[in-house]
């Protein structure tokens, strides 16, 4: 029963301690890779129970009537904490070598703020209702601000300031809106399996409202024009690029959209709405635009920004197109992005940490001295370009089957595009690094004889990257767990 709280308060106890062993640094990382096991392995004991379609559930305490504190595990939550929690373990592995191979200011704060933000993001994964999530919601956005600023340079402070005035501004303004609405409409906040406003009489403009409400409140799903934040706040060292784009943040904003739709709204509320295709055509335009600003960077980390801004919306794309094969391509797409996104940001940090290179057009010639890196960078592409034997061509295989069982070739042709210029942004990052000849004397960059691999950063990115493929091999345990969320919600 109190397995979901164990899975929370695994990572707080390790912030706790790694604060307390500030003198200690072998010790403090030992604590962060013991607590990122720990906390995946209560996380996995819990999917025997979900995959049979049950439930878990604990109520701590009462807030307002039909409001409580409160948790409950499900096949959703369950694709968001199994993905957050697995990650941490190859992140904590990640971070150790990157920050000590830098000899980077404030480890100890780095890594307590990386804790207690997976205690956010599975507390999120957990929540039984809006007022819970919402909860963790902003106390992701909160803890994950010293790390945008860790640098503590010009830079930094002026992408983070952006960072949580996008986050918060947005929460304040349009979420707490939402909010207070659903509960008037409804008396209650509840995840309900066919939606709690489904059956709420209320006039249909309203519902609307409400539900532009979320989509702009939960801003780090990072949907145009919410998005800017996002790029911005690569201003922070690769790790935490890595935890902000494929572990906990950006997730948590699609999480929270896919919870709006499926159980606050309801596929047959969205349906009657027209708010489906209404955010269909939304959600397209962020995944060419963002695509398209992907291309034209030249800075291999604001490349990736980029293709995170557009990827997260093929998720959400999968959920509004309201057909059963679509939506599980969506929710399947947490755990691809997830994979494929973390090995391509630790590739870039790899690469930084090894020759002090940023830009794509410095690259030439380095993959013949960082083999592995730009092999495990190439695997990380083919996921998102979604070509097997990737995971990112499950999720993408079932998004273009859901596109046709809805009869929508518009977002058909919109993912097809897509995955075009996913392949003319990614492929030549790769060709560059392996074909084209060295480039000699680049200012502030290490000569490329010099430049070598780092086994404590090159060891977490081939297994991430194995575990993309390993996805796109194996992909049955997402899927199970996506078609329970769909049964559960009436498609």
């Amino acid at each position: 029963m109190i397995r979901p709280l164990l899975a929370i308060a695994v990572s707080l106890a390790a912030a706790a301690l790694i604060l307390c062993l500030h003198k200690r640094p072998d010790a403090r990382d030992t604590v962060s890779v013991v607590a990122a096991l720990l906390k995946f392995a209560v996380v996995i004991s819990l999917a025997p129970l979900v995959l049979a379609g049950g439930t878990l559930e604990l109520t701590l305490f009462e807030v307002l009537p039909g409001v409580d504190f409160a948790f409950r595990v499900d096949a959703l939550g369950m694709v968001f904490a199994t993905v957050s929690s697995l990650l941490w373990i190859f992140a904590a592995l990640y971070s150790i070598g990157y920050m000590r191979s830098l000899n980077e200011h404030a480890q100890t704060r780095f890594f307590a703020a990386f804790a207690v933000s997976l205690s956010a993001a599975v507390g999120g994964a957990f929540a039984a209702n809006l007022f819970t999530l919402v909860i963790f919601y902003e106390l992701l956005s909160l803890v994950t601000y010293p790390l945008v600023y860790h640098k503590e340079d010009g830079e930094s402070w002026g992408g983070s300031r952006r960072y949580v005035v996008y986050l918060i501004g947005a929460s304040k303004s349009f979420l707490l809106a939402a909010l207070a609405l659903t509960y008037q409409l409804a008396g209650s906040l509840e995840f309900l399996p066919q939606g709690l406003l489904a059956g709420s009489g209320a006039d249909g403009w309203l519902l609307s409202a409400v539900y532009l409400c979320y989509l702009a409140g939960f801003a780090k799903a990072a949907v145009m024009p919410f998005h800017a934040w996002l790029p911005a706040a690569m201003v922070a060292p690769t790790p935490v690029s890595a935890l902000l784009h494929a572990v906990a943040v950006v997730k948590m904003g699609v999480f929270c959209m896919l919870r709006v739709i499926f159980h606050v709204m309801g596929v047959d509320l969205m349906g009657s709405l027209g708010l489906g295709i209404a955010t269909a055509y939304l959600v397209s335009f962020t995944i060419v635009m963002a695509s398209v600003y992907a291309l034209t960077r030249d800075d291999l980390k604001a490349r990736l920004a980029y293709s995170t801004v557009s990827q997260l919306s093929y998720i959400i794309l999968g959920a509004v197109l309201l057909t059963p094969m679509a939506a599980v391509g969506g929710i399947i797409h947490i755990a691809a992005h997830a994979f494929s996104k973390i090995t391509l940001f630790f590739c870039a940090g790899s690469i930084y940490c090894a020759s002090k290179r940023r830009n794509i057009s410095d690259l030439a010639g380095i993959g013949r001295r960082l083999p592995w890196t730009m092999a495990a960078f190439f695997i990380g592409s083919l996921g998102m370009i979604g070509i097997p034997p990737s995971g990112g061509f499950v999720s993408k295989w079932y998004l273009v089957l859901g596109s046709v069982e809805g009869r929508e070739m518009v977002f058909l042709t919109v993912l097809l595009a897509s995955a075009l210029l996913n392949a003319a942004y990614f492929l030549p990052v790769t060709y560059t690094a392996f074909f084209e000849p060295e480039k000699p004397g680049i200012p502030g960059a290490v000569a490329l004889q010099e430049v070598r691999e780092i086994p404590m950063v090159a060891v977490p990115l081939l297994l991430t990257a194995a575990m993309s493929l390993a996805l796109g091999l194996a992909p049955g345990f997402f899927v199970e767990l996506a078609q329970l969320v769909m049964r559960a919600a009436g498609v």
